[in-house]
């Protein structure tokens, strides 16, 4: 162990650890010894297997399908170290569940995003790392630090190496302009956004294409794919206003429900994706590429462990 990690430790759920062994591998540590089950009755059991007493703990847990099962674990796993005497802990959530319940839309709906930051916060966590929010002002929902990772610039370095020519990129949607306009400064490429609507929950049509795309290679950028019906339709929207070629990019790779069958039968011709999740290649088409985020996760790690600017990263 180096200087840089004496008094670190680092712990997986069982969301994605193929993400944390990647982390470990980073951070030239072993995986914390650990023993999560479950009871006859479906209830989780944790047993922390050494000694964490004073030591800055780190918990890796994205919080995907199941995402009760992986939220509650999580709490459990934070419940178990803080009774253990860990000094500090940090939840290291890649991939924040429920952030897309972060407002009411209609009367008598509940506000999850705030429920779960609730949730964290009584189980005392630390702090908590993750990365791409579905919606920046969930930070506020915590009375605790936030340390709010971004991917996009992995996935603009991405597509520069592929030193695509006539690039515009598109955000699917108006409240995603400001990621896409963050990718397209780093490629130094023109913005163009979807608007669309909503006639039901989980379904999206769009009206119009907002900017020109004629003739030009389009990179839709988004932070989530989940049945990936809007990135589709989106994709084919451009095709039809002309655009020469669909890219398509975004750091959660939900991919629930029919989204392996639309990817594969959109006009999309490659699709980059990270490992914030747990991701079974076996399903995806060919034309899904996966970057890792553990180098990023684990540098802020490193930093948070030793009192330094996470920040600095994306400076």
């Amino acid at each position: 162990m180096s200087s840089r990690t004496e008094g670190l430790k680092v712990f997986s759920g069982t969301a994605n650890p193929a993400l944390a062994n990647e982390i470990a591998e980073h951070l030239h540590i072993d995986l914390g010894k650990m023993e999560v089950g479950r009871f006859t009755n479906g209830e989780t059991h944790v047993l922390i297997q050494e000694n964490v007493r004073g030591e800055d703990v780190f918990v890796i847990q994205p919080t995907g399908a199941p995402a009760n099962d992986t939220l509650m674990e999580l709490l459990i796993i934070i419940d178990a170290l803080l009774r253990a005497s860990a000094h500090r802990i940090t939840a290291v959530i890649p991939y924040y569940g429920y952030a897309r319940q972060d407002r009411k839309t209609r009367g008598r709906e509940p506000i999850t995003a705030k429920l779960v930051a609730n949730l964290l916060t009584t189980a005392r966590a630390g702090r908590v790392l993750t990365m791409d929010l579905h919606a920046g002002q969930i930070q506020g929902f915590f009375d605790l630090p936030v340390d709010h990772l971004s991917a996009m610039p992995l996935l603009a370095e991405h597509f520069r190496q592929r030193a695509l020519q006539n690039v515009v990129v598109v955000s699917p949607d108006v409240g995603g302009v400001p990621r896409a306009r963050d990718v397209a400064r780093r490629l130094g490429t023109g913005v163009a956004f979807l608007d669309k609507r909503h006639p039901r929950p989980g379904i999206s049509e769009v009206i119009h294409v907002v900017g020109s795309v004629r003739g030009m290679k389009a990179i839709l950028v988004d932070d989530m794919i989940d049945t990936a019906g809007s990135i589709s339709n989106g994709a084919r929207a451009l095709v039809e206003k002309g655009a020469a070629e669909v890219y398509a990019c975004c750091t959660h790779a939900v991919l629930s429900g029919p989204a392996s069958d639309r990817l594969a039968d959109s006009p999309i011709r490659d699709l980059v994706v990270t490992n914030t999740l747990a991701i079974d290649r076996s399903r995806l088409p060919a034309k899904v590429t996966v970057l890792s985020v553990a180098p990023l996760l684990g540098e802020a790690i490193t930093r948070i462990h030793e009192d330094r600017s996470v920040s600095e990263l994306f400076s």
